[in-house]
């Protein structure tokens, strides 16, 4: 009875505040209506009387928000694998990694003889001292890559060097670690972000003061071994590096030779290369369907057959398009996958839900942290902010003194924090929401390559939000973007919540007049009197100036007309996405190094410093650039809409740039598949290449150490669950997938 006539609500936890819902599945809980306006809006009166949040399993209460059994729930819900699709995946992934093992062997075998013919010694007879557990993370003291196995250190100081920079040393060209680079810009003021004129000296001039290159040459011995480096290179200069292994001696041999061995049992069918002609989305003839209700127009490359991408609902995704999504994956296409969310509980994502989440959590388990940095996207400085008034300003908007936007950002957050750990409830539904588990699962996905380390989880794979202001109408300046980039591994971005910023007709009206203003600033500074000192190839200019002034300006970004019919379809999306080709990227970065000084990054000044055009991560093209980029150099990316509820799938070694539309919340994961792993590899040796203090410079996928396990992983399952399954192997066989020798 007393049950019946309570007026307590479920939500806030108070009686006062008048008619409540109650809940006719459960008989037990109770809304009041306001917390159904504030809380719940998108659900009606009518059908939380059927089934009230707590049933439905998305009650967004301080109470539910803690409680673990929900998590527990959705986080731990293991994908189950046939016999069959263990065998096949396994097999899958010992073709893809099988020719990577190899390469990662061959230099440790040649690393090997080279010291056994040092020591005078055969190869069989060389022993190789193990230096530290094969669960510490070792990385070279040179050029900040994971070592793998192989190695020389030095007993005296522990410097520690990977084996391809030995090999470059022997060589005469250390690639690897290269010189610090200063990076400073001028801080010119507030007035300067909106075009007021620059009254300091303009010269860019290298600070070398902290950054002096070492005065030592490093060089090998006649006999082909290697000193430790000297103090001025961080190392101790006495002694020569040994050569060490952090694994088993000789387990990359033989996992290589158990590999080969399994592989002619099967004579392997070409799996991760499936021709376009066998694709659902051509016609026999191999020419695009075009009636496909599964594609989506995203380029207009002439004669290309990428121009529409494979886009799929969420609920489509079985094991069929599993095998349809490899088809596209393995060409490195980016793959859409809508409505993802629908698959999920139904947790909201509402800015001040997540913020009530991340305060509980913060009280009750950890630090007090509701003091944030945002990024600003106008001059790219970072702005402390308290969280309750980035959210407000997320959903209503925030305007600087001159009524321009201001938009700022939250990247990678919560930040140096375990998602999970703040946010469970959220990073929980997260991972329930990602289609093709296979690859997508952190913690069991059979074809995720980074689940099958045996120790703790790499940070990198953790759930990152990218929480941004947005606005559709495109500013050129200090819009709500993701600069160019290429991540380190393949990528899944899931767009969770959106909020329109409404432009009133003053604030448009200040936008116009600032964006002249912002024109009249980029053709005095850039084609005036303006002449920069260039700070790495003895005082000559690095491009972006032509000699034509005239010519300059009338093809520059601003004197393009406007991509209406783009902005059109952006109107109901949440951020406008361009995802360039892998084999387009040596003419994209022509084009930056080219066009550099038409881009401004830090504090608002344009961009005089290219150490590598995409991973430094300072340009953003707008459409204006995108045009001038393909009649210059035939090239454009895939541009779409991610609507709300989209997941993107972004091969690794493809440059993408976002721009939002709106205000969004995008939850991104990391993964490594089979198909782009020698993708990571290239990568990786891009990074060892930039200098110590690049931001992209240090390791962190760790992917031949990723490679070596999967590999050591996929042969034991191989090897041990399926040497006697005679029967297996015969219906494997009779599918087609693979054929006996």
């Amino acid at each position: 009875f007393i049950e019946e006539v309570s007026l307590m609500c479920h939500q806030c936890q108070r009686n006062d505040r008048g008619r409540v819902v109650r809940c006719d599945k459960c008989r037990r809980k109770r809304f009041c209506i306001s917390c159904i306006q504030n809380w719940y809006p998108e659900i009606s009166e009518y059908d939380i009387a059927k089934s009230c949040p707590v049933c439905r399993g998305n009650c967004n209460c301080k109470a539910c928000l803690r409680q673990d059994a929900q998590i527990k729930n959705l986080k731990y819900v293991q994908k189950v694998y046939t016999d069959e699709q263990n065998f096949e995946y396994n097999a899958y992934l010992l073709q893809a990694l099988l020719p990577l093992l190899k390469r990662l062997d061959d230099e440790q075998v040649i690393e090997g003889e080279m010291e056994a013919k040092r020591q005078g010694i055969s190869l069989s007879e060389l022993k190789i001292p193990k230096s530290g557990s094969e669960f510490k993370r070792v990385y070279c003291d040179n050029c900040k890559t994971s070592i793998v196995d192989y190695h020389r250190s030095c007993p005296r100081c522990s410097y520690d060097l990977c084996l391809i920079c030995c090999r470059e040393i022997r060589e005469g060209e250390l690639q690897g670690g290269g010189e610090e680079v200063p990076y400073q810009f001028i801080n010119r003021g507030f007035e300067y972000y909106h075009g007021a004129k620059d009254i300091v000296e303009h010269s860019f001039e290298r600070n070398t003061k902290d950054c002096s290159k070492p005065t030592s040459e490093w060089k090998m011995n006649e006999d082909g071994s290697i000193p430790c480096p000297p103090k001025d290179m961080k190392g101790c200069g006495g002694g020569l590096l040994e050569l060490r292994c952090t694994l088993s001696e000789n387990l990359s041999s033989e996992l290589v030779n158990k590999a080969e061995e399994i592989a002619r049992t099967f004579n392997y069918m070409n799996v991760c290369g499936t021709p376009a002609q066998q694709c659902l989305c051509f016609t026999a003839d191999g020419v695009t369907d075009l009636s496909s209700n599964k594609l989506r127009k995203a380029s207009s490359r002439e004669g290309s057959k990428d121009n529409y991408l494979y886009c799929l609902s969420a609920k489509e995704t079985e094991q069929e398009d599993l095998k349809h999504f490899q088809q596209h994956w393995t060409r490195g296409e980016p793959v859409i996958v809508r409505n993802v969310l629908e698959t999920t509980s139904g947790l909201s994502w509402e800015p001040m839900v997540m913020w009530r989440a991340f305060r509980q959590m913060a009280h009750t388990k950890h630090d007090k942290q509701l003091d944030l940095k945002a990024i600003d996207c106008l001059n790219w400085c970072e702005a402390d902010i308290n969280i309750h008034q980035f959210f407000t300003g997320y959903v209503k908007g925030w305007f600087d003194c001159e009524n321009w936007p201001r938009i700022l950002k939250l990247k990678d957050w919560p930040p140096s924090i375990r998602f999970e750990e703040r946010l469970p409830r959220h990073g929980a539904e997260f991972i329930s929401c990602l289609p093709f588990k296979e690859y997508t699962n952190p913690n069991n996905g059979i074809l995720n390559i980074a689940v099958k380390m045996p120790f703790s989880v790499n940070p990198v794979m953790e759930p990152k939000t990218d929480i941004a202001y947005g606005v559709s109408q495109e500013l050129g300046r200090g819009d709500s973007v993701t600069k160019l980039h290429s991540g380190k591994a393949d990528t899944v971005n899931v767009l969770t919540h959106t909020a329109e910023i409404n432009l009133d007709s003053k604030h448009l009206a200040a936008i116009e007049k600032l964006k002249e203003r912002h024109r009249k600033q980029d053709r005095r500074e850039i084609f005036g009197n303006y002449i920069a000192v260039d700070n790495v190839v003895k005082g000559k200019r690095r491009g972006g100036r032509s000699s034509n002034k005239a010519a300059d300006e009338r093809h520059f970004g601003h004197e393009v007309g406007d991509h209406k019919l783009e902005e059109l379809e952006a109107a109901e999306g949440g951020a406008l996405w361009d995802i360039f080709r892998r084999q387009d990227v040596p003419k994209l970065e022509d084009y930056l190094k080219k066009h550099c000084r038409e881009f401004r990054h830090t504090y608002c000044c344009p961009v005089e410093q290219v150490t590598h055009p995409i991973h430094d991560q300072t340009f953003y093209l707008t459409m204006e650039h995108k045009k001038k980029l393909k009649k210059e150099y035939g090239i454009e990316p895939w541009t779409f809409i991610q609507q709300l509820g989209d997941a993107i799938f972004i091969p690794a070694g493809c440059p993408y740039q976002v721009r939002n539309l709106k205000s969004c919340i995008k939850v991104a994961l990391d993964f490594v598949s089979p198909e782009n792993v020698s993708e990571c590899f290239r990568l990786t040796e891009e990074f060892r290449k930039l200098p110590a203090n690049h931001r992209a410079n240090q390791d962190t996928l760790e992917v031949k150490k990723l490679t070596l396990y999967a590999m050591k992983a996929a042969i034991r399952k191989l090897d041990r669950d399926y040497k006697v399954s005679g029967h297996m192997k015969a219906t494997i066989l009779s599918r087609g997938k693979f054929k006996r020798v």
